[in-house]
């Protein structure tokens, strides 16, 4: 019988039994090392080479949260100490500030640390603690004076277990934070209650508008303990989900999402609840940090001791995740791209369900894919042109580019007006067509695209062309604007739909009608009352947002069912006021 082996990376290889004749021995003895030479495996894995993984900070207590600031250090919060320290890669860690009023039990104490998008400018550093007072609360403090820490939000419940914790800013400038059930399930479906929530908060701890819950923070809800959160190129949000027993997950978030706990662990049948883009067994998993860059996202395990790499679909699915690190570095908590390009990891090994080594624990740095080798950069793309031009969309496609490695995607490149401005980017793609969402009607954009290889490595800007958006839709005085914000096999997000007041005078109340396409149905929706009439839904102002200035605009939106495989959305949106 075949004798079955296992290689350093745990995959089965079969060894043939030679039969039947005699094999001199050193042949034998030449068969056998070669037999036990490891597997050959890449180690580029989205974008980055682990086979250059080094260790470049030691001596920290169970970190917990990675954030950066603009010089390309990193500030690290340790759960159990409450001190944030500054790390740059070789150095001794430096404590910059201690969170006052934190209690550290089981998984709780200081957590989840971000960087205001605008340091630069005010300075603040973002901290969520579970507190003496028996709430997990979010302060805000500048390194300058860290011993004047202002409350912005509290009153999460806690718990020595399920406290969620991870916070960071979203690419609309607003704070996202991560709460747990707080070991009450009853919580996860409470919209009353702040706990097994994702919360959606301004700079200052408010209510910003285009929430989809009037009135609260609550941007999802049906969570059991997220740990992780992060974005996509395109502007899609994710989040790891520790399960109970059988299942963790990763969900691509959605405004107003429930995501099923504790009715569903994982996939489930129920379609009130969004399902997870992929699960693992909470031995192979227990997801905490999470991270995107290169059309990847990187989930660190705890109990998995490993760094999973998700690839992403163009639908933002999930393709066949990959294991790195595989025990190589104990418990991972945190993973970030840093401003240097590298991926940083952090262990958990000292939280008491590790196995610590001296120098534990460690932040682990991976450097891009051929970083320092490939110098050559890709050729321009060819060809820009536009189709498909819509109030609030425009379609791109070009020629490819050519490099000496290969392109691995575009730059898509935007600015507004006919002339001047700054080109920013507008989103990637990793084919040679994008079609760009959410435009304001009636107004001129210009577009340029750009290459880039693995190393990092841009092409010049291909041709720049001038895209001009058609008008809104509209009689009365108001137009509607809608933006597709998200989209699943069987539903999607329609926010923000924008009612903008076209008149010189004001506006008191307002009323949009659009025709939702045969098989679809309005499950949910936020800052205007809906009725349906059947393909036609009237959508009228709410008591908080019917009054519009003149050149002024507010904003709804709602989440809908369709048929799988159907990718159609609702059209024929007109506004009427008073």
């Amino acid at each position: 019988m075949p004798t079955v082996l296992t290689s350093a990376y745990g995959d089965p290889v079969k060894e043939s039994v030679m039969r039947a004749r005699v094999v001199p021995a050193l042949v034998l003895a030449l068969l056998a090392l070669f037999i036990n030479v490891p597997e050959a495996r890449a180690q580029v894995v989205g974008g980055f080479d682990f086979s250059r993984a080094e260790v470049s900070v030691t001596g920290l207590q169970v970190p917990w949260a990675l954030a950066f600031l603009p010089d390309g250090s990193a500030l690290v919060s340790e759960r159990n100490t409450a001190r944030i320290l500054q790390v740059r890669p070789g150095q001794t860690p430096t404590p910059v500030a201690t969170i006052s009023g934190v209690s550290a039990s089981g998984e709780s104490g200081l957590l989840g640390i971000a960087v205001s998008p605008s340091y630069a400018q005010d300075g603040w550093v973002y901290a969520y603690f579970t507190s003496t007072s028996g709430d997990n609360r979010l302060v805000r403090l500048q390194l300058s004076a860290p011993q004047t820490q202002t409350v912005i939000f509290s009153g999460v419940p806690s718990a020595t277990v399920h406290d969620g914790g991870r916070i960071a800013f979203g690419p609309d400038g607003m704070l996202y934070v991560a709460t747990g059930d707080a070991g009450n399930t009853a919580n996860a479906q409470n919209l009353n209650s702040p706990a097994g929530k994702i919360l959606r908060m301004t700079p200052t701890g408010g209510v910003p508008s285009g929430n989809p819950f009037s009135g609260s923070r609550v941007w999802s809800y049906g969570h059991r303990n997220v740990q992780g959160l992060a974005w996509d190129s395109q502007g899609r949000m994710y989040a790891t989900e520790f399960g109970q027993n059988t299942l963790d997950e990763i969900n691509q978030i959605v405004a107003g999402g429930n995501y099923g706990w504790p009715t569903c662990e994982g996939t489930c049948s129920n379609p009130s609840f969004r399902n997870p883009i992929v699960t693992w067994t909470t031995a192979q998993a227990s997801p905490s940090g999470l991270a995107y860059a290169n059309n990847t996202l990187f989930a660190a395990a705890l109990r998995g001791q490993r760094l999973w790499t998700v690839p992403l679909t163009s639908s933002g699915g999930a393709g066949t995740p990959l294991a790195e690190l595989q025990s190589a570095y104990g418990r991972l908590r945190a993973v970030a791209v840093g401003q240097d390009g590298w991926l940083w990891v952090a262990t958990s090994n000292r939280d008491g369900r590790g196995t610590p080594v001296a120098q534990d624990d460690r932040i682990i740095r991976i450097p891009p894919a051929t970083s320092g080798t490939d110098t050559t950069a890709p050729t321009a793309p060819g060809n820009l042109a536009a189709s498909g031009t819509t109030a609030t969309g425009a379609t791109l496609s070009w020629t490819a580019s050519t490099d000496n490695v290969g392109v691995t995607g575009y730059d898509i490149l935007r600015a507004t007006g006919t002339s001047g401005g700054t080109f920013a980017q507008a989103g990637t793609s990793a084919t040679t067509s994008f079609t760009d969402t959410g435009l304001a009607a009636n107004t001129a954009y210009r577009y340029q695209v750009r290459a880039r290889d693995a190393a990092g490595n841009l092409s010049p800007v291909s041709n720049t062309i001038t895209v001009t958006t058609s008008g809104g839709t509209g009689t009365g005085g108001c137009t509607a604007t809608p933006t597709t914000q998200s989209q699943w096999g069987t539903g999607y997000v329609i926010q923000p739909v924008t009612v903008a007041n076209t008149g010189t005078s004001g506006i008191n109340g307002w009323t949009v009608t659009f025709t939702l396409p045969a098989g679809h149905t309005v499950t949910g929706s936020w800052n205007a009352t809906l009725s349906v009439s059947g393909q036609t839904v009237t959508a009228r102002s709410a008591g908080h947002n019917g009054t519009i200035a003149a050149a002024q605009s507010t904003t709804f939106g709602f989440q809908a069912t369709r048929p799988s495989g159907n990718t159609q959305v609702p059209s024929g949106y007109q506004c009427t006021s008073p």
